[in-house]
C-alpha cells in the first residue's frame, strides 16, 4: 500500500464559521441531518394499506402524522416526595411564561398533559431542541428541563414508551425483571413505581434491569443511578438465554421467579419514523422477518421465568404484526393454556389505541404475499416460519383473543406507534409443569452464613443460545424424571457450580465460562455484622438497632474501603447466591464516601448525597433542623459561617462536633408558599463554617424548590451573584439526551448482528 497523503486540505470555514461539513449541536432539531432523506415508501404504504391495521379512511392521516416531527415530552418522576412540587413549579412558572410565544414565525403551544397518565406526572409540547437552545425567550425553561433531568426529577422520554410499566400495575414486594432495558426510561419508571411510598427505604421487591449490549448497559446505570435507589441492579446477558437465579428462602434455596416482567423486545421501529427518521429510506418486509425468531425466544425465555399469577407487559415500536399479534399467538399456542391475555382496555382511561387484530398475510421484501404456511415455497422456509401466520383453527384463534392487544396510531393523539400486549400466567408453561428443583439438593444452608462472601462479577457461565428458527418448533414435552430445563424449548439454564465432575463422581461436565466483553467489574463484596468498620460509624451517627449492616457492600477485596453501599435485603440474597450465573454491571447506591480527615473527629466516613433517603431513617444523631432560609444560605454560599444560620439552626450547631451531618428541612403544613415536602441534604460542620455537599443541578433543584431561580447566562455567570467556572452541566446533559437518543434508535435499527447473529 502507498503512503497516505500527510498534507490533507484543511476544510473551508463556511458562514458560520465553521468548517464545512461539520454540523453544529444547535442544528440538532429536527430533522437536523436528514435534509436529504424524502419521507416516502411506497412498500411502506403498500404493506400497511393491505393489512388493514389503520381504520377505513384514516390511511391519508396516518400517513400525514408519520411525516411531521414527533412531540417532546417530559415525564416528572413520580416516586419522590418531591414531584408535586416539580409540577407546580412547571404549571405556575414556566408553562405560563411559554404560553403563546411565537418563536421564529411558529406559535409555541402550551405544554399539555398527557390524558392518559396518572396524576399529571407527563406532559408534551410542540417546542424542539433547536428552539429550545436558540431562543432566549425559552433559556430559563431550557436550563430548568436540563438540570432537572440530570438531577433525575425529571425525564426525557417518548409518550407511548411510558405504557407498558403502567399496564405492570407495580407494586412495591414486586420481583421485577427487565429483560431488554437499554436505555432505560421504562426501567427508570420501574423504580419508581417500586418508591411509591417514600417512607420504606427498602422495598422488599427489586428490579433487574439487563441489556445484551455491554456498552448500553453503562447508559443504563447512569439512568438509574440518578434515581438513587437500594433495589436496582444491571446485568449483561442475551434476553433469550439470560439465566434462572437461584435465592434463599426460609433457609434453603429456590428458584427465583418474577412477579412483572417487561418484554420491549428489539424491533424493526417502524412506529419510530417520526424521530428516526433514516427508517423511511431502510424500511423492507424482511427486516420483520428476521426479527420474528428472536422475539419470540426472548419472550418465551421471559414467560419461563414468571411466577405463576404474574404478569408480562410484551411490546414494541413497530406496527407490524409479523413482530406483534404473532408472537403473541405463538405464545399463547405453546402454552396450551398457561397464559392467558388480559383486558388492558380500562387501565389507562383516555388512552386511544385499536385492538389487536386476528388476520394478516406475510410479504417478502420482492412484494410477494403468502396468507398461509402452505403457500410458502421450501426454498424460503427458513425465512418464513409457521409462527408467522394467524392460527388456521378457527375456535383456536378465539380463544386466544388477541383483540385484547392494544396498537397505538400516531395519529389518533399525536404520539409515535406502538404495540403493547399484557400477559398473565395461570399456571406453569407445558415444558416446566413441575415446580423447578435444585440439582444441589446437599446445599440448605441460608444466606446469612455466606454474608462475606466476595462476589467477582465478570466470572459468570453462560447459557447456551438455541440456533436459529428453533422458537419455531413445538415445544419439548417434559419427559418422566427429567427436569424442566431438559424439557425447556428455550434454552437450558445455567449447570449449577457444584455440579462440576468431582474425583470419583458422575456427572456433566464442567461448564464452559462465559467470554468476558467490555470491562471488567470490580468485585462486589459484602461486610459482616462484627466488620471493625461499623463501631465508629455506628457510634458518630447513633444508627438504630435495625440498620441493616448486612446489606453494605464495598467494591474492593483488599485495602483501605473508598466507598460503602448499600443493597436491599432481597438483592443482596440474589447477589450471594448467584456469583457464577450472571455478569453484574452495577447495584447500590453510595451511602458512605471515605473522608481521611474525619478520622480525628471520631468517624473516617462522611455521608454521600446519593443515599441520604436511605440512610436518614436509620440516623439518630448529627442532625441539624433548617428553614427555608438556611436551605437559601447553604446553597448559595460556598462556606457559610455558623451565624449566617438561623437561630435554631445555629444553636444546635454550636452543640455538634467537626464532622459530617444531616441538615434537615421538614414542612410546614400552616406555611402553604414554602416547599411542602421534606428535604435531606449532607453537610459538613466546620469549625467556624458550614457547607452542603450537594451536586450543582440538585443545588438548582433545591433553591428553584425554595423559591430561589438560579439562571446562568451565556457567560456562565449566575443571577445570586456567584459565578460557574464552565457552563458544562447544559452541554453535558444535553450529550447524554442525545447519546440515550441515539441508543433508542439503535433498537429500531433494521437487523443488528449482535442481537439476531
Amino acid at each position: 500500500m502507498g503512503r497516505k497523503n500527510r498534507t490533507r486540505q484543511r476544510a473551508q470555514p463556511n458562514r458560520d464559521g465553521r468548517p464545512e461539513g461539520k454540523r453544529n449541536r444547535d442544528d440538532a432539531g429536527w430533522g437536523a441531518g436528514y435534509s436529504e432523506i424524502i419521507k416516502e415508501n411506497k412498500l411502506f404504504e403498500h404493506y400497511y394499506t393491505e393489512l388493514k391495521i389503520v381504520p377505513e379512511g384514516e390511511f391519508e392521516e396516518f400517513m400525514e402524522a408519520m411525516r411531521e416531527p414527533l412531540p417532546a415530552t417530559i415525564r416528572i418522576t413520580g416516586y419522590k416526595s418531591h414531584a408535586k412540587e416539580i409540577l407546580h413549579t412547571l404549571k405556575e412558572k414556566y408553562f405560563k411564561e411559554v404560553q403563546d410565544l411565537e418563536v421564529d414565525g411558529q406559535k409555541i403551544e402550551a405544554p399539555q398533559p398527557l390524558s392518559w397518565y396518572p396524576d399529571e406526572l407527563a406532559w408534551h409540547t410542540n417546542l424542539s431542541r433547536k428552539i429550545l437552545r436558540k431562543s432566549p425567550l425559552l433559556e430559563k425553561f431550557h436550563q430548568f428541563l436540563v438540570s432537572e433531568t440530570e438531577s433525575g426529577n425529571i425525564s426525557r422520554q417518548e409518550a407511548v414508551s411510558m405504557i407498558p410499566p403502567l399496564l405492570m400495575k407495580i407494586e412495591p414486594q414486586h420481583k421485577i425483571l427487565d429483560m431488554c432495558a437499554a436505555p432505560g426510561s421504562k426501567t427508570a419508571q420501574l423504580i419508581e413505581m417500586l418508591h411509591s411510598d417514600m417512607d420504606i427505604p427498602f422495598p422488599e421487591g427489586f428490579v433487574i434491569a439487563n441489556d445484551v449490549d455491554n456498552k448500553r448497559c453503562y447508559l443504563l446505570v447512569h439512568q438509574a443511578k440518578r434515581l438513587n435507589s437500594p433495589c436496582i441492579m444491571v446485568v449483561n446477558h442475551d434476553a433469550s438465554s439470560i439465566p434462572r437465579l437461584h435465592f434463599d428462602q426460609d433457609g434453603k434455596k429456590d428458584i427465583l421467579f418474577y412477579d412483572r416482567i417487561l418484554c420491549d423486545v428489539p424491533c424493526s421501529g417502524d412506529g419510530t419514523m417520526r424521530k428516526n427518521i433514516d427508517v423511511w429510506k431502510k424500511w423492507t418486509t424482511s427486516n420483520s422477518i428476521h426479527l420474528h425468531g428472536l422475539q419470540i425466544r426472548i419472550a418465551v425465555r421471559g414467560v419461563e421465568q414468571l411466577a405463576v399469577g404474574g404478569r408480562m407487559v410484551y411490546s414494541t415500536c413497530s406496527l407490524n404484526p409479523i413482530e406483534d399479534e404473532a408472537v403473541i399467538a405463538a405464545l399463547l399456542e405453546k402454552s396450551e393454556g398457561a397464559l392467558e391475555l388480559a383486558d388492558a382496555s380500562a387501565d389507562l382511561p383516555g388512552l386511544k389505541y385499536m385492538p389487536g387484530i386476528t388476520s394478516w398475510k406475510v410479504m417478502t421484501k420482492e412484494g410477494q404475499w403468502f396468507s398461509d404456511w402452505s403457500e410458502v415455497p421450501t426454498s424460503r422456509h427458513t425465512q418464513i416460519r409457521p409462527t408467522m401466520f394467524p392460527p388456521t383453527d378457527p375456535e383456536k384463534l378465539a380463544n386466544m383473543k388477541l383483540e385484547r392487544c392494544m396498537r397505538i396510531l400516531p395519529h389518533h393523539q399525536n404520539t409515535g406507534g406502538f404495540f403493547v400486549a399484557v400477559l398473565v400466567k395461570k399456571a406453569p408453561m407445558p415444558w416446566n409443569r413441575r415446580h423447578p428443583k435444585l440439582r444441589n439438593k446437599e446445599v440448605n444452608s441460608s444466606s446469612e452464613t455466606a454474608a462475606a462472601e466476595e462476589l467477582q462479577m465478570g466470572e459468570s457461565l453462560a447459557d447456551v443460545p438455541p440456533a436459529d428458527g428453533s422458537s419455531a418448533d413445538a415445544p419439548v414435552e417434559a419427559v418422566e424424571g427429567e427436569t424442566p430445563a431438559e424439557g425447556n424449548p428455550s434454552v437450558p439454564d445455567t449447570p449449577d457450580p457444584s455440579e462440576v465432575k468431582k474425583d470419583h463422581v458422575c456427572g456433566p461436565p464442567p461448564p464452559k465460562k462465559m467470554k468476558l466483553f467490555g470491562f471488567k467489574e470490580d468485585p462486589f463484596v459484602f461486610l459482616t455484622e462484627d466488620d471493625p468498620i461499623f463501631p465508629p460509624i455506628q457510634a458518630f451517627y447513633d444508627l438504630s438497632p435495625d440498620f441493616p449492616k448486612l446489606n453494605v457492600l464495598t467494591r474492593t477485596r483488599e485495602g483501605k474501603k473508598r466507598n460503602l453501599y448499600m443493597v436491599s435485603k432481597e438483592l443482596r440474597n440474589v447477589l450471594l447466591n448467584n456469583s457464577e450465573r450472571m455478569k453484574v454491571i452495577n447495584t447500590g447506591v453510595k451511602v458512605w464516601s471515605r473522608n481521611n480527615d474525619g478520622e480525628q473527629f471520631g468517624c473516617a466516613f462522611r455521608l454521600a448525597q446519593e443515599g441520604i433517603y436511605t440512610l436518614c431513617p436509620y440516623i439518630r444523631a448529627r442532625i441539624i433542623n433548617i428553614s427555608v432560609e438556611d436551605v437559601k444560605v447553604l446553597l448559595t454560599q460556598e462556606n457559610p459561617f455558623l451565624s449566617k444560620l438561623g437561630d435554631d439552626a445555629h444553636t444546635q450547631a454550636k452543640k455538634l462536633e467537626m464532622g459530617s451531618i444531616v441538615l434537615r428541612y421538614l414542612p410546614d403544613p400552616q406555611d402553604l408558599d414554602a416547599p411542602q415536602c421534606p428535604i435531606d441534604l449532607c453537610g459538613w460542620r466546620g469549625k467556624t463554617s458550614i457547607r452542603a455537599f450537594v451536586s450543582r443541578n440538585e443545588c438548582l433543584h433545591y433553591l428553584r424548590m425554595v423559591g430561589v431561580e438560579v439562571f446562568r447566562d451565556k457567560q456562565g455567570k449566575r443571577n445570586d451573584g456567584s459565578t460557574e467556572t464552565q457552563e458544562e452541566s447544559t452541554e453535558d446533559a444535553e450529550g447524554l439526551s442525545q447519546e440515550a437518543d441515539l441508543l433508542e434508535q439503535e433498537d429500531c435499527t433494521l437487523v443488528q448482528e449482535h442481537l439476531v447473529g
